[in-house]
C-alpha cells in the first residue's frame, strides 16, 4: 500500500492516532531520543527499524507511559496525556494494546487467566464472561481451546507470542504496539506470525506500530517503516522510498547481503 513520508504537514488526507513532537528522553547524561518527531497513522502498519541500542523500545515505553520524558509532546486520539485526567487516560488506555518482547506472560497465571489482566484492570464482567472472551481472544490468534488452561512453562516460543497477542486484543483496542514480535522464531513461525498481523489489522481494522528488526516483516505486511538514528527519525516512507535512500546506515540495512536474499524472495512471489 502506497503511503506518504511522515512529515509535518504531510498525510493531511489521513488521520493520525498519535503524533509525537519535539520528544527528547534520556537517562542521566545520555539522551536516547533527542528532538524525534512521528506520527502514526490510522489503519497502518509501521515498521519501527533502528540500531541495536538505539532506543527503538524507548519510544514505545515513553508514548506508553512507561518511561518519563524530558520534553516534547505526545497526542494520543487528540488527548495530550501529560494534561489528561485520570478518567481521560484510562479511557485512552483501553485503547492500546501492548505485546512486549518475549510475550511477558505471568507464569503464576494460567493462558486463560493471562488474556484476561487487562479485562480484570478495565472491565466489570462476570468470571464466566471473561472465560468467554479470553477464549474468542485465543481462537482469533489461531490456538485452540485446551491451551486455555496451559501455563506459560507449557508454551512453545510461537504459542507465547500467540498468547501475548489475544491479551494484546482483550479490550479491544484501536492500535496495538508490538516490541519485536518474532525475535526467537523460526523463518515459518515468523512468517506465520507476520501473516496473522495482517490478517488481524485487515480484519479487525487495526493499527499496528511494530518494533523490528525483522526484514521479513518489512517487506511483507508494513505499510510503511520509520528508521531511527541519532535519537531522531533518519527517514519514514514505504519500503520503496527506504531502498533509494542515501543514508549508509539504511544503504547497509537494505543492501546487504541478508536483504539482497529478501528482495529475492519477494520478487519470486
Amino acid at each position: 500500500m502506497a503511503a506518504e513520508r511522515d512529515e509535518p504537514g504531510r498525510n493531511a488526507e489521513r488521520e493520525p492516532l498519535i503524533s509525537v513532537r519535539d520528544l527528547v528522553v534520556g537517562f542521566g547524561d545520555r539522551l536516547v531520543l533527542n528532538g524525534l518527531n512521528l506520527d502514526i497513522m490510522r489503519g497502518e502498519i509501521l515498521g519501527f527499524i533502528g540500531p541495536s541500542g538505539s532506543g527503538k523500545s524507548v519510544l514505545t515505553r515513553t508514548v506508553l507511559g512507561l518511561t518519563p520524558k524530558q520534553s516534547g509532546s505526545i497526542t494520543t486520539f487528540g488527548v495530550d496525556l501529560d494534561e489528561a485526567s485520570r478518567a481521560d487516560r484510562r479511557a485512552v488506555e483501553r485503547r492500546w494494546g501492548v505485546l512486549f518482547q518475549q510475550g511477558a506472560l505471568f507464569s503464576s497465571l494460567s493462558v486463560l487467566q493471562n488474556v484476561q489482566v487487562p479485562m480484570r484492570e478495565y472491565l466489570k464482567l462476570s468470571d464466566g464472561l471473561m472465560d468467554e472472551l479470553a477464549m474468542l481472544k485465543l481462537e482469533m490468534v489461531g490456538l485452540k481451546p485446551d491451551v486455555g488452561e496451559k501455563s506459560p512453562s507449557e508454551l512453545s516460543g510461537g504459542m507465547i507470542k500467540r498468547v501475548a497477542l489475544a491479551r494484546a486484543l482483550a479490550l479491544d483496542p484501536d492500535i496495538v504496539f508490538l516490541d519485536e514480535p518474532t525475535s526467537g522464531l523460526d523463518p515459518i513461525g515468523a512468517q506465520d506470525f507476520d501473516e496473522l498481523i495482517s490478517t488481524l489489522q485487515k480484519t479487525l481494522g487495526l493499527t499496528v506500530f511494530m518494533v523490528t528488526h525483522d526484514l521479513g516483516s518489512l517487506y511483507s505486511v508494513c505499510d510503511r517503516i520509520a528508521a531511527l538514528g541519532d535519537g531522531k527519525i533518519l527517514k519514514a516512507g514505504t519500503i520503496d522510498e527506504m531502498l533509494e535512500s542515501d543514508d549508509p546506515w539504511l544503504k547497509s540495512y537494505f543492501h546487504g547481503k541478508r536483504a539482497h536474499s529478501m528482495a529475492d524472495a519477494e520478487a519470486r512471489h
